[in-house]
């Protein structure tokens, strides 16, 4: 693997020095927020078509509106999702590209388990 990590100006994990404890409570924090059966459903519904209303993301999880918007809100609050309105719709996106890659890992690591 070359000096920064793949796809990002950031340097490579080993490369990095040790962590210390406010950036592994922020670690934690991530973590935390995507250990959410829901949460990663509405993510990977976002990943699969890169933009959805409230409604659009409640159809694709089976669940009610006021449920996904609470759980939305969670990570939009931590910067992975950015919204943007349009009349009295509200669209989500991802933006934190960082989280793509971290769902793909970890759906892999389950799947070798």
């Amino acid at each position: 693997m070359s000096e920064q990590a793949v796809g990002s100006r950031r340097p490579a994990l080993a490369a990095r020095p040790l962590i210390g404890a406010a950036d592994a409570a922020e670690l934690e924090g991530v973590f935390k927020v995507l250990a959410n059966d829901t949460r990663l459903r509405l993510l990977h519904a976002l990943v699969r078509d890169e933009e959805l209303s409230v409604s659009q993301l409640a159809e694709a999880a089976d669940l009610r509106p006021q449920a996904v918007s609470n759980q939305l809100q969670r990570l939009v609050d931590k910067g992975i999702l950015a919204t943007r309105r349009d009349g009295n719709r509200v669209f989500y996106r991802i933006e934190d590209r960082c989280v793509v890659g971290l769902l793909d890992l970890a759906w892999c690591l389950s799947e070798s388990t």
